[in-house]
């Protein structure tokens, strides 16, 4: 089942008007907030996400957005370089049971539809364009 996503990954664009296409149409939390400004979310993020999905270390979670049955937006901020939290994700995540179904990596951003442990969705990670050194990440679940 494919989540009512478009992506478009341009170099050109804003990762504002890249996260406005991709969930939806309408914008996730702030992809502004960095490491040091990110106030940690609950540790919980609702029936529409999995408990056990893994987060690379340095990471703070600090936005959760139910969408009810457009599923669950969970946004974080990573000091971890945007290439080894991808490597992160191909590897431990799916290991952690959350399988890769389709994806796309360009120099600064990366997707990839996953599915796993009664869920699916899409994750997105991307340099961030205001916080030197730091990863935005945004994963969207919906349960099966």
């Amino acid at each position: 089942m494919v989540i009512g996503t478009v992506l478009v990954a341009c170099g050109a664009e804003s990762g504002q008007d890249t996260a406005q296409k991709q969930i939806g149409g309408a914008a996730p939390a702030d992809l502004s907030t960095c490491a040091d400004d990110a106030v940690p979310a609950a540790t919980t993020y609702g029936d529409g996400f999995p408990s056990d999905w893994p987060f690379p270390s340095n990471t703070v979670v600090h936005h959760v957005e139910d969408r009810g049955a457009d599923g669950t937006i969970v946004s974080a901020i990573s000091t971890t370089s945007f290439s080894a939290i991808l490597e992160f994700l191909n590897r431990d995540a799916v290991d952690a049971g959350f399988k890769i179904e389709d994806g796309e990596t360009e120099d600064h951003d990366a997707e990839a539809e996953w599915k796993g442990d009664g869920f699916h969705g899409r994750w997105t990670i991307r340099e961030s364009a205001t916080c030197a050194g730091e990863t935005v990440i945004q994963v969207l679940s919906t349960a099966d």
